[in-house]
């Protein structure tokens, strides 16, 4: 039976696959008109929104344009205000997502320019869509995903740098070491793996007694913390929060506890001091704070090095497998089966997915 643990360990090969043939599964976006966009709007819920802030300022800085992440359903609603110099990204992993499929039709109706990303092209919104990408990973038999999750961010960044070198803001050679970045970083998968799983299993004790957990991330270690949020939430069923870092510090480490658990996502970058200072005021406070390192650092034996030199915008790629692995070992521990849907009659009562 695959499980999430199958599909976290399914990243590499998928990751794999899809720089090898990201010229294909991108041939629609490579194929358009020469149009130099000035922003980009992407609309996701749920996981698919967590990957596309992961994604977000990678896609700007390539770009050199802003990159919003809206959601789907209140931009359909409230505020669908199309701009033929905005170029339009929705996004449903498995293509049944009521308000993306909503909005999707109504973009194409309008005239608006949009790229669907799916994981199935026989979906709905696939057939809704007349600029539908596969994400190249086949589907995810799961409803706790985890290699869709991955599989979008690289997607994402992948078709930002095609976007770039068709736009010709990056020249081809920019664009081959960015895509051996890539490479180097899928390279080291099994390794990020191993590591993450050796973390877990050393603190499953303590996780399991967790009653409250806070990921506090910034830059693009945000959408990590976002996913950290709603993978806790949805798996081991505690309160989670995937919190940016200044956020964090303009208002709710006020209703901290002694108990609570935080995990720091530390991409090694731009904020870095910033969050030390946090943790040093933390540490007066919070028994249980540890840290998730894309590389080396920290003294604290109780955290992660992940081992991983690359960019900052880049550790979204693999800082999520630590939170992914611990998710479904600690619901497997607490007995809480994953296969099962928690409220079978939850889709049919919304309608939630189509």
């Amino acid at each position: 039976m695959k499980n999430m643990d199958y599909y976290i360990r399914s990243e590499q090969s998928v990751y794999e696959n899809i720089i090898r043939s990201r010229k294909d599964l991108l041939q629609k976006v490579i194929q358009m008109e020469k149009v130099d966009y000035q922003a980009i709007v992407i609309f996701a819920t749920g996981s698919s929104s967590n990957a596309a802030f992961a994604a977000q300022l990678y896609m700007s800085d390539k770009l050199a344009i802003p990159v919003y992440v809206e959601e789907p359903s209140t931009a359909g609603n409230y505020m669908l205000h199309l701009n033929k110099n905005t170029l339009y990204i929705a996004i449903s992993q498995g293509g049944h997502s009521y308000s993306t499929i909503h909005l999707v039709k109504e973009i194409e109706r309008q005239g608006g320019i949009v790229f669907t990303l799916t994981s199935d092209l026989t979906s709905p919104i696939a057939k809704a869509s007349t600029r539908a990408i596969d994400l190249g990973m086949g589907i995810e038999e799961m409803p706790y995903v985890t290699l869709g999750y991955s599989a979008t961010i690289l997607m994402l960044n992948l078709m930002a740098l095609e976007l770039a070198l068709l736009q010709g803001k990056i020249p081809e050679a920019a664009y081959q070491s960015e895509i051996a970045e890539l490479k180097k970083i899928n390279a080291h998968l099994s390794q990020v793996i191993e590591k993450s799983a050796a973390w877990v299993d050393e603190h499953t004790q303590e996780l399991m007694e967790a009653e409250r957990v806070f990921f506090i991330g910034y830059g693009a270690a945000y959408g990590v913390a976002r996913e950290g949020e709603t993978k806790v939430t949805e798996t081991i069923r505690i309160t989670s929060f995937g919190k940016e870092l200044e956020e964090y510090m303009h208002g709710p480490y006020i209703g901290l506890s002694e108990r609570d658990y935080i995990i720091f996502l530390e991409p090694q970058g731009l904020l870095e001091d910033r969050a030390e200072k946090l943790k040093q005021f933390l540490q007066g406070h919070v028994k249980k704070i540890r840290t998730i390192y894309a590389d080396a650092g920290g003294e604290n034996a109780d955290d992660l090095l992940l081992g991983m030199r690359t960019a900052e915008l880049l550790t979204p790629l693999f800082m999520t497998i630590p939170i992914h692995l611990l998710s479904f070992e600690i619901s497997k521990k607490k007995g809480i089966n994953l296969e099962v849907s928690a409220f079978p009659e939850f889709d049919k009562i919304t309608k939630s997915k189509i």
